[in-house]
């Protein structure tokens, strides 16, 4: 039975009608979802990138159910458990020196932002075009996309938007008031786009000669998204501030930032009633153990991708694939979820494939197929 006219009736009746959508995804298991008709469908959206080690892994699974038997919420008056583990692993695996949590990405924005500016003493911001960082009050500040952020400014945070990937357009604007400079690694909404290595190496020059701290967003690119546990792994950049999100903990909602030795919140300087619960924690300890296992694998599934569909030049980067297809795209995107598979289009006509990290060899060449088929 089919109860997808039940959650749309529910839907246009008591939701705000903020999101567009037209199928309820009701159950998952690994690479594949079933909508309410029981329709399977490869999904290379994943939550979009969320869903890292595929949908209901066992081990996130128990790790949350023994975690919900145990203790569901304390808050952060008392020590957490699961929280020091996985503070300690998060800077393992990137490099960093402390870690703070959240419940979202751009909550994970939100508290970078908090943290350059008292810890600097300034107040600008430099972020970039197309970029995309959150809808929270202070995320959407240094978000650029028009439609999104204009409709609720003024925002609060003093900011300018340069060109992403002009170090000199960069150079002009950071000054000695500029508390840090926000980036992705590859810019994910925008439809993956990927800069070469020397923007980074240009921006982190940029901040070291001006005071102003490097924040790196890597909320949909990190977590082994592209075959690293960071994307800025990829260079020889360390950034001062990372964020995280997305794919950490396998859909159960969360964030975190990590930053360099001499940055980070002193008492009262910041918080969260439910940031780093337990089972938020349990889920992403559970996570980093699967991906620790998958990782090596990551960048050989991206290559299969792109010689699949060499023809359309995609942009990979790991299991982080775009292509432009151009207006079409809600087109492609149908025809593809139709056919069995699910993608979904970004930002100027970017057709955008996160499949979990799990996704086997022989979903992508699916994938490939069903691609092929809609865009021949």
């Amino acid at each position: 039975m089919d109860n997808t006219s039940q959650y749309k009736a529910l839907d246009e009746r008591y939701f705000m009608p903020a999101f567009s959508r037209d199928m309820a995804i009701v159950k998952g298991e690994g690479s594949k979802v079933w909508d309410g008709a029981g329709r399977e469908y490869i999904d290379c959206v994943a939550g979009i990138a969320v869903c890292s080690t595929g949908h209901c892994h066992p081990a996130v699974v128990k790790a949350i159910c023994d975690q919900a038997h145990e203790l569901i919420h304390c808050s952060n008056l008392y020590y957490v458990p699961h929280q020091g583990d996985l503070a300690k692993k998060l800077v393992e695996i990137t490099g960093m020196h402390k870690a703070f949590f959240a419940n979202s990405g751009a909550e994970a924005t939100d508290g970078a932002l908090k943290l350059a500016r008292v810890r600097t003493g300034r107040k600008k911001f430099v972020a970039f075009t197309h970029g995309f960082h959150g809808r929270t009050v202070g995320s959407l500040s240094v978000t650029h996309k028009p439609a999104i952020r204009e409709p609720f400014e003024p925002l609060g945070m003093v900011k300018t938007f340069v060109e992403y990937g002009d170090v000199e357009g960069l150079r002009k604007v950071v000054d000695d008031d500029t508390a840090g400079v926000i980036v992705e690694p590859i810019q994910g909404e925008a439809g993956v786009i990927i800069p070469p290595d020397s923007f980074f190496e240009g921006i982190r020059e940029v901040c070291d000669k001006s005071g102003a701290l490097m924040i790196v967003d890597e909320v949909q690119t990190g977590m082994g998204r592209t075959g690293k546990w960071l994307a800025m792994q990829h260079t020889k950049v360390q950034p001062d501030i990372v964020t995280l999100a997305k794919g950490i903990a396998s859909g159960f909602p969360m964030g975190a930032l990590v930053a360099r030795e001499g940055i980070e919140f002193k008492k009262s300087e910041h918080g969260s009633t439910f940031a780093g619960g337990p089972l938020a924690c349990a889920a992403a300890l559970a996570t980093i153990g699967v991906i620790e296992k998958i990782l090596p694998d990551v960048c050989r599934k991206g290559e299969r991708f792109r010689e699949g569909l060499s023809k359309y030049n995609p942009r990979v980067r790991g299991l982080m694939i775009g292509m432009t297809i151009g207006d079409k795209c809600p087109e492609i995107q149908k025809k593809c979820a139709d056919a069995g598979v699910l993608v979904n289009c970004a930002a100027d006509g970017n057709l955008r494939l996160v499949p979990p990290l799990t996704i086997s060899d022989a979903e992508i060449d699916r994938v490939v197929e069903v691609i092929h088929g809609s865009l021949g």
